[in-house]
């Protein structure tokens, strides 16, 4: 278990989907684990950069409303608030992230401080790394001496390899999907065996403590220093959706190394609350009631 584990500093975008019929949806991977944390009864610190806009306004009433802090968001005049567009071809949601948004600019100088006990590790994403400022911001939050936690999201056009590897280098943990392992490494089917090869592969060449491999309905696998896990899927009775998934998977994870939780129990806890998202519509839910039904099973 970490010193005070209740402070993590979780760096990245912030943005809205915005969709054709006019509705537009608060999330973004770093601010779907940020809600999550707080629903635990974290208290995680997102750093991110918003406009001066009415999305901004609603991001903040809502981050006000489920008592997450706001002191790491950096508002700008000259860009704004994160959006993606999304549109619908043969029924199937297309998602176009578009470039220039407030996110890209977080400053290093306006940075809050990380450093210090109050602080477990630092989670961060890799998208808000495409953009040379936010880049500096995260090198300058990666240089606080915590222990790094990385979640990629390999977006195209929005990653290039040099830049992904700067990321993994110097990193503790690293989360990402098999189609993303697929892009960093090569290996043979889609087995247990074959992604545990994988993530070997890549623990090793960036010396990692811990790689996880998410594969949806396939389970979990990772590998570690002393060894590997798997876990089967967990069945998800009334499926909704699949939106922020990954991210609830990640939250729990975060929980479970800040707690000193095995690694198996930590899989298959983040793997229970994963489903769970996936039976309502929308990556984080409102109610406080969901995180509680969780931890009051935990707890026993």
């Amino acid at each position: 278990m970490m010193a005070n584990p209740s402070s993590i500093p979780v760096s990245g975008e912030v943005l809205f989907a915005c969709f054709p019929n006019g509705k537009q949806v608060l999330g973004g991977a770093p601010f779907n684990v940020a809600w999550h944390l707080r629903g635990f009864g974290l208290d995680p610190l997102l750093i991110s950069g918003i406009g001066n806009d009415e999305l901004a306004d609603q991001l903040l009433a809502r981050m006000q409303a489920h008592q997450l802090d706001t002191s790491g968001l950096q508002r700008t005049e000259t860009h704004p608030t994160g959006r993606v567009r999304v549109s619908v071809v043969d029924d199937e949601p297309l998602f176009s992230i578009l470039p220039d948004q407030a996110y890209d600019y977080v400053e290093s100088a306006r940075l809050p401080p990380v450093g210090g006990e109050q602080f477990g590790l630092l989670y961060h994403g890799s998208l808000a790394n495409r953009n040379a400022v936010s880049a500096e911001a995260l090198a300058a939050l990666r240089e606080s001496g915590l222990p790094i936690f990385v979640d990629i999201n390999l977006r195209p056009p929005w990653w290039s390899l040099d830049p992904l590897e700067r990321l993994l280098a110097g990193s503790r943990w690293l989360k990402l999907n098999h189609l993303e392992l697929a892009e960093l490494v090569e290996f043979s089917g889609n087995s247990d065996a074959s992604l545990i090869q994988g993530a070997q592969t890549l623990a090793n060449r960036y010396g990692l403590q811990t790689v996880i491999v998410t594969r949806g309905a396939g389970g979990v696998v990772a590998v570690t220093s002393d060894g590997n896990v798997s876990c089967a899927p967990e069945p998800v009775a009334h499926l909704i959706d699949t939106v922020g998934a990954g991210d609830a998977f990640s939250a729990v994870t975060l929980l479970g190394i800040v707690n000193g939780w095995s690694l198996e129990t930590t899989l298959h806890r983040a793997s229970m609350f994963a489903a769970e998202v996936c039976a309502i519509r929308g990556a984080i839910p409102e109610a406080a009631e969901f995180y509680q039904s969780h931890t009051k099973v935990w707890n026993r």
